[in-house]
């Protein structure tokens, strides 16, 4: 609902988001009132006084990736994949096994191995419990995957669901990329109510309450989106999403100070690249280019670390690079690599830009139109389209991308908005707000 924006949205709004953090959380550990430190805890005292215990397994690998959700490290993933595979051990097949296998579902998906995470779902769903739970899962790889009509089919098989169970974040995230951000708020709305009524941790109620004001972001309502970052926060303090992305607010605001200081909160919370880059961009905007070198730096580094952890951003790399005209032919192929496993219209239109910063305008053209193939109402997919057309030449396509892109959300970036802008001026058009 990225990161950029869409490293929460798309990721999920998952996403990625769009990680990405999966947006399903298994049910035993979504109803516990404890803490999810103390539970982790608590379960591992279980584990090492009776190390045949299934159960307790399932619980701690459970604990593990509501942590991994709670602060974006993803070594908690890696925690809750081990004690999960260690409870497949004890009980490899049959209906007690559909719990330890819907949650290594989970993790894969949140380690961007969709194919691995769809199988392991299915599988889920064969064991003969009767749980439909691992239907999410199965929709959000299908996503991922570009399979659009298959993830609405799996999530479809949810709605007879109840409370946490039910599919309204994931159904916003489908109407958004179907080009209805009020259909899709209106989703996110019921997601949020569903949390509160059904007595959610308060991180998985700060997390819906953060895509909704993602949602509010994307069409330029930014009172909504604070309004909805701030109420993220009260849920859940110094959350860094909802930091994040009041940070955004603030630099749509002209507050630059104030957005320096909250991404700066939520690197200090979680130092993912997405936060460096947006904090950069605000030095930048502001004329203070050694603060703003630093930041970018860091990006950088944070990649390169998280290659030799093996977390995946490859997306969000690729995007830096060619939004700061670094690196290019790596940008590509970032992108490139990423369209291996990840056929989303996001990946699409990230392979456009890079495509089109290394002057492969024939083939940005063409990933750009499979990015924009569903409608989708997204400030920086018309950005990118109409950059791309006005090096093409075509002066009626970009005026009109341009256009959509600043009429859909006049801060979609907080610098790129301003390029857009005179991109327009050149082009003969006002560049609006």
């Amino acid at each position: 609902m990225a990161t950029s924006s869409r490293g929460v949205l798309a990721i999920s709004l998952l996403l990625a988001s769009p990680l990405a953090v999966p947006l399903w959380a298994p049910h035993d550990v979504y109803a516990q009132p404890k803490t999810t430190d103390h539970l982790i805890q608590f379960y591992q005292s279980r584990v090492a006084r009776d190390s045949d215990d299934f159960f307790n397994y399932n619980k701690l690998g459970g604990a593990y990736i509501q942590k991994a959700r709670e602060t974006g490290d993803v070594t908690y993933y890696e925690l809750a994949e081990k004690a999960l595979k260690k409870s497949l051990e004890l009980v490899p097949d049959g209906p007690m096994a559909t719990s330890a296998t819907a949650s290594l579902a989970a993790v894969h998906l949140a380690k961007h191995r969709f194919a691995d995470a769809l199988t392991s779902a299915q599988k889920a769903l064969a064991l003969g419990s009767g749980d439909l739970s691992p239907q999410a899962i199965v929709g959000d790889a299908y996503l991922e995957m570009s399979e659009y009509e298959k993830a609405s089919l799996a999530y479809s098989k949810m709605l007879a669901l109840s409370g946490p169970l039910h599919p309204y974040s994931r159904l916003s995230y489908l109407q958004f990329l179907r080009g209805d951000p009020p259909g899709a708020i209106e989703h996110m709305r019921r997601a949020v109510a569903t949390a509160i009524e059904g007595n959610a941790p308060p991180e998985n109620l700060a997390w819906s309450r953060v895509q909704l004001g993602e949602l509010f972001f994307q069409i330029g309502e930014v009172a909504k989106a604070e309004a909805a970052y701030q109420d993220a926060l009260t849920t859940y303090p110094r959350y860094h999403r909802a930091l994040a992305g009041l940070g955004k607010v603030r630099a749509a605001q002209q507050k630059h100070q104030d957005a320096i200081e909250l991404y700066q909160k939520a690197l200090d919370a979680i130092p993912l690249p997405e936060y460096a880059a947006a904090l950069g961009d605000v030095y930048t905007k502001i004329g203070r280019a050694g603060d703003a070198k630093r930041q970018y730096r860091l990006v950088e580094y944070i990649g390169y670390v998280n290659t030799l952890n093996r977390t995946i951003y490859n997306r969000e790399l690729a995007l830096f690079y060619a939004d700061h005209d670094i690196m290019l032919k790596e940008a590509l192929d970032l992108a490139q690599k990423e369209l291996e496993v990840r056929r989303d219209i996001y990946t699409h239109d990230v392979l456009g830009w890079a495509l089109y910063k290394n002057g492969k305008l024939l083939e940005a053209r063409a990933a750009m139109t499979d990015a924009l193939r569903l409608g989708t109402r997204d400030a920086r997919l018309f950005f990118h389209a109409g950059m791309i057309h006005r090096s093409l030449g075509d002066t009626e396509k970009a005026r009109e991308y341009l256009l959509r892109a600043l009429s859909t959300n006049p801060h979609f970036h907080v610098l790129q908005a301003d390029v857009a802008r005179r991109a327009l001026q050149e082009l003969g058009v006002g560049g609006g707000r």
